[in-house]
């Protein structure tokens, strides 16, 4: 029996917590519990929608809980407003979607450089040359970062933004259409 299944009082009577495994679903629907069966077919990923709230209904027998229409969220940034919908002062400003993705890229692209960082101040510091293999990834990484955000900022709208960090797999080869940063060899 699952630890999640309590009893349930209705009226006077207290049911134990078997009414959920032992009963019939028929037992359960003749005392008024019905099984609840949600519809996730509007149902948006929440990192670029905003999915409103389940609604419930009964009829022929059963329970539905479907999600309305979702709204994508902001694309671009945009100025919070006050009460009369006036630019904050000092103006803040709400980031979008593709400041967003344009940041995580950002961190990406530092993270995978901060390791052989090291090599570039030593290069200046003591006017040695850094190895030309190092310096041509370094150089590789940079313009996939310029390229992944290029990309970002030309996605005409949520959907376009999603479909490029979704990763599909194609004759065996897992992708997305943002790509991959390169790797060290």
């Amino acid at each position: 029996m699952p630890r999640d299944n309590k009893g349930i009082t209705i009226g006077d009577i207290k049911h134990p917590a078997s009414i959920y495994t032992i009963w019939t679903e028929a037992q359960r629907n003749a005392i008024g519990i019905y099984t609840v069966e949600i519809d996730n077919t509007n149902l948006k990923d929440e990192e670029y929608y905003n999915n409103t709230n389940i609604t419930y209904a009964f009829g022929s027998g059963k329970v539905t809980g479907t999600y309305g229409t979702a709204t994508a969220k902001a694309i671009a940034d945009a100025n919070a407003k006050d009460e009369n919908g006036d630019d904050l002062d000092p103006v803040v400003v709400i980031k979008g979607l593709k400041t967003i993705k344009k940041e995580m890229i950002d961190s990406q692209c530092a993270s995978i450089l901060a390791p052989s960082d090291w090599m570039y101040v030593k290069a200046g510091e003591e006017g040695v040359s850094m190895d030309s293999g190092w310096k041509t990834w370094r150089a590789s990484v940079r313009t996939k970062c310029n390229s992944m955000q290029t990309q970002i900022d030309n996605a005409a709208n949520v959907d376009a933004l999603s479909a490029l960090f979704t990763y599909t797999t194609t004759d065996g080869v897992t992708s997305r259409p943002l790509g991959e940063f390169p790797k060290k060899e």
